[in-house]
């Protein structure tokens, strides 16, 4: 286990730190799981907005709670801004965000130069992701890509890393220094397959997983017994997908119309006996990670409080998954004021001549 380390980068700048031995990122989120912390992950609501505050706004609510942030990629196939603005934003505040790439509207010429450019702003963790169909969303005309899917992504951006090469075999000149990630649905069948299915995303380079939903925990427990024992768990980091429910009429909603969710009849019994459904549906998410942080193979929760992103805090605090440790928190720094005033010259300040010839002689 690595020795513990401040996750801070000694020149002032949160992201990125300095490389340690072993690491195949330079980001806080593998770290934390490589010293055997419990990590938290989270995701953030994409905006319909081209306001950067609306990114900021919502990122500030995790602070001090969560070891990386999921800038989600069109889930749904409904459009919101994309991963890769949220990732840049979010990069420079000093956030440490997973990008999300999902198949679905790039092919692998798009995607590999995505790849560099979310490694170039500092994201530190990607997940790659087939994405659902387009006739999921709310425009079922547009037309779907699929030239790769979850596993040749992974195997995309493994190459590029460690090998150093395009798909097409060309060199890279800097290799994309990044942590590897993958989802999984233990509760979707064929569920003898999944913990199969779990071996080939890791074959092809995942280092962390982080689950869909989990309501069962008997069924979780299984999945998780057939992981351990296929030896999974020793080479994979595995984040339990968790979350509120806001209601019984919700649960229900959500168990009927989203595919891949799986939410027992004893859910929603519970949900519908409650005084106050939305209190006792945060409660029952305690509960649950109460019970799923005592599997043995579990290395961290991913919350997924959607609409309910200010219970994220609450749900971490009174779980007590962080046992006293507090994850990076944004802090006004030094050189916010310096970076703003050199932009302030670079776009306002009088263009020189020596300037002005560069740019001609450039044409």
């Amino acid at each position: 286990m690595t020795a513990r380390q401040r996750d801070e980068n000694p020149a002032g700048i949160h992201l990125p730190l300095d490389p340690l031995p072993g690491h195949s990122s330079r980001g806080r989120l593998e770290r934390v799981l490589r010293r055997g912390e419990f990590a938290v992950t989270t995701e953030l609501n994409p905006p319909d907005s081209a306001d950067p505050e609306d990114v900021y706004n919502r990122a500030k609510i995790f602070d001090g709670w969560v070891d990386a942030i999921n800038a989600v990629d069109a889930s749904g196939a409904n459009c919101h801004m994309s991963s890769v603005g949220i990732c840049a934003l979010l990069t420079r505040m000093g956030y440490a965000p997973i990008m999300q790439i999902a198949c679905r509207d790039k092919n692998r010429i798009a995607i590999q130069g995505d790849v560099l450019g979310g490694a170039a702003m500092g994201v530190a963790n990607m997940l790659c992701l087939t994405g659902d169909g387009v006739q999921a969303g709310d425009q079922p005309g547009a037309k779907p890509v699929f030239d790769l899917d979850s596993m040749s992504l992974l195997e995309t951006v493994r190459i590029m890393r460690d090998n150093g090469k395009f798909l097409s075999g060309r060199k890279l000149t800097t290799p994309p220094q990044v942590f590897l990630g993958a989802a999984v649905n233990p509760f979707a069948p064929p569920f003898d397959f999944r913990p199969i299915h779990l071996g080939k995303k890791i074959a092809a380079g995942a280092q962390f997983v982080q689950t869909q939903y989990c309501f069962d925990v008997p069924m979780f427990r299984t999945f998780m017994q057939k992981a351990r024992d296929l030896g999974h768990t020793e080479k994979v980091f595995v984040l339990c997908g968790v979350g509120p429910l806001a209601s019984a009429k919700t649960a229900k909603w959500i168990r009927s119309n989203v595919p891949g969710i799986h939410i027992p009849d004893a859910v929603i019994k519970r949900l519908e006996g409650a005084q106050d459904q939305k209190k006792e549906g945060k409660q029952l998410c305690i509960d649950i990670i109460n019970e799923v942080k005592e599997i043995p193979g579990i290395s961290g929760i991913h919350v997924m409080a959607y609409r309910q992103e200010e219970y994220v805090a609450e749900i971490v605090d009174e779980s007590g998954v962080l046992k006293g440790r507090q994850p990076w928190k944004r802090e006004i720094r030094r050189d916010d004021q310096m970076v703003a005033d050199r932009l302030d010259h670079i776009l306002h300040d009088e263009i020189t001549e020596t300037q002005v010839d560069m740019v001609k002689t450039a044409h």
